[in-house]
């Protein structure tokens, strides 16, 4: 008899312990909710299958500010995801991933977006660049993205929300007025740009390095991640108008240690070509 309770004693706490296993694993705006559909994003991108995701009636897919049929888009393309990390944001309810595949035939960087609405993914947003792109290096974006320190922040370290915010609206502010001096620069900070990089492994690194002014940074949204001070924009490199710069889709990631940058990356959906030809600015 005893030995009968205790078997199904044991059997009840599995199925709990399960129970309890599965529940993690969905999807929602809490934490690990919204890790569980970064898992299924970098799975469905993987295999170019999104038959996998759940996906909210009407969902809305666009790819480098263009709203695009899910069908057609590069989510459809199996890729060997060679790094990825993501931001996950509670408030808002929405994950931002950093992935880069540096397959020699076909490299790719890409920022992608999700915003989670219950239990399904309601939008997936992403801007890529390639072969071509402003200053595209997939092997050396990986190179230097790879080894750098993207840990969570103590709980009693961590920058809130607004001063994250700041710190990247002070860093795009500055491409238009020039006033580099309300930027919380941080020492060493380094920037990796498409695949080119600032940094030359010296305490006193800056991320000051090559920031032009005169260029408005438009159309700016956030995904902000408190726990691993990060915070990424996705804007437009200008408003698109004479010497204002290109217009061209683009994505700021930040992270940020005591109020103060540590880490910049940029991915700007931008013809390296098209940069020459309309002299319009960037950072070199």
């Amino acid at each position: 008899m005893k030995r009968t309770t205790f078997t199904t004693l044991a059997l009840c706490s599995a199925l709990l312990a399960s129970g309890a296993s599965f529940a993690q694993e969905e999807i929602s705006c809490a934490r690990g909710g919204l890790q569980r559909a970064v898992d299924l994003y970098v799975e469905a991108q993987s295999k170019g299958d999104t038959s996998g995701l759940p996906l909210a009636t009407g969902v809305g897919y666009t790819e480098n500010m263009a709203v695009t049929d899910i069908g057609e888009g590069l989510i459809n393309t199996a890729m060997e995801i060679d790094h990825h990390r993501s931001l996950l944001d509670t408030d808002t309810c929405q994950t931002f991933t950093e992935v880069i595949v540096a397959d020699e035939q076909s490299p790719y960087v890409l920022g992608t977006r999700l915003r989670v609405n219950h239990d399904r993914i309601a939008e997936i947003e992403i801007l890529w660049t390639t072969t071509g792109y402003w200053l595209f290096d997939a092997d050396a974006y990986l190179q230097y993205s790879s080894t750098e320190n993207w840990d969570p922040i103590p709980a009693e370290e961590r920058d809130s929300r607004g001063t994250l915010v700041s710190a990247a609206n002070a860093y795009l502010d500055a491409f238009l007025e020039g006033k580099i001096d309300l930027v919380p620069w941080g020492f060493p900070c380094v920037r990796v740009e498409g695949g080119a990089y600032t940094g030359r492994g010296s305490p006193d690194d800056s991320c000051e390095v090559g920031v032009p002014s005169g260029v408005n940074i438009a159309n700016r949204r956030f995904v902000v991640d408190e726990v691993t001070g990060s915070v990424v924009v996705f804007c437009t490199f200008g408003a698109g108008g004479p010497r204002g710069g290109s217009g061209a889709p683009d994505t700021h990631l930040f992270r940020v240690e005591n109020g103060k940058l540590r880490y910049v990356h940029t991915i700007t959906h931008l013809l390296q070509a098209d940069f020459r030809r309309g002299g319009e600015g960037g950072s070199p």
